[in-house]
């Protein structure tokens, strides 16, 4: 058997520390799974009792017949060490720590969660500072949560991992009374050994779950993350992840626009993108969307029938489908001759949501119409709002939908209006998703339409360019495009002058107007020293730069290099292309609108390294500032395919600089029309 397996379904389990009385925490794990039907063999280990619960007691792990494939660890922090050191010796695969009082209790905590790693060796630990795992499937309740005290617990195809116990239990209460079914739930607590990342590369292997919901409140390891993630979307599973942390303000500092524009939620979004993670916005998400999901039906694109015996809450349905982007359109016109056939008076069957007021109250005639709508080529899926004509027969709804569902592979939802939560329950539980509130209909159906197949893990673009000559600290816009273009980012032509007058005579060169910019590697947004001319004559350059120099004194005293003479770049859309390390989730890019206006609009995506084509195309298309790439109001096409060249280079050279690369930024990345390329403007790089 598997250290993991040993978790979730041991076939013996060693409850040390466990009591005689029930009632008490120590009691509760074996009452539960004698509850629950456990029917593997159970060893209490208290040495002040010789029998527990009917079972013979041990007084030590040592004494006991076997080695137990898993231990439950009662006992208090102070002794938790002690008897995992005994379960180890013993042979245990793994072990389940309750205890609190370890890595989140300060310094000692974290001392004793290090001893706590030491004395398990080999053995694999779940917690400490956790209410446990439950195995719904199989029925074995490891844990004292008196959230398994309720009497009927459905099995199901959602698994539940969370890095708080107390969600979990919430979870699990909340799922029961809506007749939803968990397959496994695990609360990881202090992840001082398994982690989240464990679980769900152990749950892609599954055949009970279908859907992981993940309630987060970090990710310590993200390669592990990342691919435990790409392992279970491979195998057809669903992910829900609910992220806490939304509103932190530990935004880091940074010289670049690309550390302001994304704060740490933000590269959690782009995490979640690429590994095809539905990310759950509300903690009603959490158990909404997953719920749909578990019905193992997707939307083949966004249009959606409602069918309604009540026009007002099918209006508040169709309002809130619509603000997520879906579509309620009206019948075609096969659709709505048949639907017009059924000769149903006070119906309304040429419009969408589809008012079956009378038809409500007869089943066959519903089923009629469910039949109509899933045959339709003009929908993707069928809300059925239910109203309170059903609370006294629930029926009249469910068993048409549950004999149309048989039919069709499209979703079908219900929207229950009135307060009725045994008819959510009954719909749940008998396999149609049933929602109390209109949003959470409209938020499930918006996962069912979404695109849920992550990209596998990319290849790197690391490149064998040596550049071990570029200084660290910050480098001057000429210097860090020196480093761009070892990697192919095609720059502006331009030329550095001491002086005024060396610059005059540079811009003689150009052959037309040209930008001017103050030189130095201290003053990192030139404008706002009023250190940028734009368009500027040849003829003018020195007496620009001359006013340039003045400027810039006054207002700072920041070492200056000189001056940068620019050829100008015009008819060409302006992107920022940046790059920046999250602590926790590592090196991302980021792309959006580009120029002085940058923060204002705050138009970006982002993805953590590596990048490839298809992402990078995904990112283009995720900004607003795309439509002008693509050729907004008769202005010429943008060159993408030049940008994404500039993004896949901008990424090696991330990769090739590593951790030596704290900051880069091109703003902005002059793309230009079809053909004529992806410039760099404005640049910066920081390096360690």
């Amino acid at each position: 058997m598997s250290k993991m397996r040993a978790i979730l379904n041991p076939a013996c389990v060693a409850v040390v520390g466990a009591s005689n009385d029930p009632a008490k925490l120590t009691g509760r794990p074996i009452a539960f799974l004698q509850k629950h039907g456990y029917a593997g063999a159970i060893y209490p280990v208290n040495p002040r009792y010789e029998e527990i619960a009917g079972l013979r007691s041990y007084a030590n792990v040592a004494d006991l017949p076997e080695a137990p494939d898993l231990g439950l660890v009662l006992v208090g922090a102070h002794r938790v060490v002690e008897a995992v050191r005994d379960l180890a010796a013993r042979g245990t695969k793994a072990a389940i720590v309750l205890a609190s009082g370890f890595g989140e209790a300060g310094a000692d905590g974290r001392e004793r969660q290090e001893q706590l790693r030491e004395a398990a060796g080999g053995m694999r630990i779940l917690g400490p500072n956790t209410i446990g795992a439950v195995n719904l499937t199989e029925g074995i309740p490891l844990t004292a949560s008196g959230a398994m005290e309720v009497e009927d617990l459905p099995a199901g195809k959602i698994a539940l991992l969370s890095q708080s116990g107390g969600i979990l239990g919430s979870l699990l209460s909340r799922a029961v009374a809506r007749g939803i079914g968990f397959s496994k739930l695990v609360a990881t607590g202090n992840e001082a050994d398994l982690e989240v990342s464990d679980f769900l590369e152990a749950l892609a292997e599954d055949d009970e779950t279908k859907v992981v919901a993940l309630y987060l409140e970090t990710i310590r390891d993200v390669r592990k993350f990342r691919s435990a993630a790409t392992k279970a979307t491979a195998a057809g599973k669903s992910i829900v992840a609910y992220k806490v942390g939304r509103s932190e303000s530990g935004a880091r500092s940074a010289v670049s626009h690309t550390g302001a524009l994304a704060g740490a939620d933000e590269v959690y979004d782009a995490l979640f993108k690429q590994l095809g993670i539905i990310r759950a916005r509300t903690f009603a998400d959490l158990l909404d969307i997953p719920a749909a999901l578990a019905q193992g039906r997707a939307m083949t694109s966004n249009r959606v029938a409602i069918v309604t015996s009540t026009g007002g809450a099918a209006t508040v349905v169709a309002d809130n489908v619509g603000l997520l982007g879906l579509e309620v359109p009206a019948p075609d016109t096969e659709t709505a001759g048949k639907l017009i056939e059924l000769e149903l008076k006070e119906a309304e069957l040429d419009r969408n949501p589809i008012d079956v007021t009378l038809a409500g109250l007869r089943p066959d005639l519903f089923r009629a119409v469910l039949r109509i709508l899933v045959e339709s080529p003009s929908y993707d899926a069928i809300v059925v709002v239910v109203g309170s004509s059903s609370i006294a027969q629930p029926d009249l709804v469910a068993q048409p939908v549950l004999e149309t569902l048989a039919l069709t592979d499209k979703p079908i939802l219900a929207y229950v209006s009135p307060d009725a939560p045994g008819i959510i329950r009954q719909l749940n539980a008998r396999g149609i998703p049933a929602f109390a509130a209109p949003e959470s209909c409209a938020s499930a159906l918006h996962s069912l339409a979404a695109p849920r197949d992550g990209r596998n893990e990319s290849a790197s673009n690391a490149k064998n360019i040596d550049c071990s000559d570029v200084p660290a600290g910050t480098l001057n816009e000429a210097d860090a495009k020196k480093v761009f273009a070892r990697f192919g980012i095609s720059v502006t032509r331009e030329v550095t002058a001491e002086t005024p007058d060396a610059a005059a005579k540079a811009a003689g060169d150009f052959g037309g107007r040209v930008a001017i910019k103050i030189l130095s590697n201290e003053i990192l947004h030139k404008s706002e020293m009023g250190g940028v001319v734009l368009n500027v004559d040849p003829a003018d350059v020195g007496r620009e730069c001359a006013a340039m120099m003045a400027r810039v004194r006054a207002a700072t005293s920041a070492k200056i290099d000189g001056f940068l003479v620019q050829e100008m770049v015009t008819g060409g859309v302006e992107l920022i292309l940046g790059y920046n390390r999250d602590p926790q989730l590592g090196a991302y890019v980021l792309l959006g609108a580009g120029g002085v206006t940058t923060e204002l609009y705050n138009d970006v995506a982002i993805r953590l390294l590596p990048l490839d084509r298809a992402s990078a195309r995904d990112m283009i298309d995720e900004i607003k500032a795309g439509a002008l790439l693509r050729g907004f109001r008769g202005k010429p096409k943008a060159d993408i395919e030049a940008l994404i060249d500039a993004m896949i280079a901008f990424s090696a050279m991330a990769e090739t600089l590593d951790s030596r690369l704290s900051e880069a930024e091109i703003n902005p990345v002059f793309v230009l029309p079809e053909g004529q390329g992806a410039w760099a403007g404005d640049s910066l790089i920081v390096l360690d």
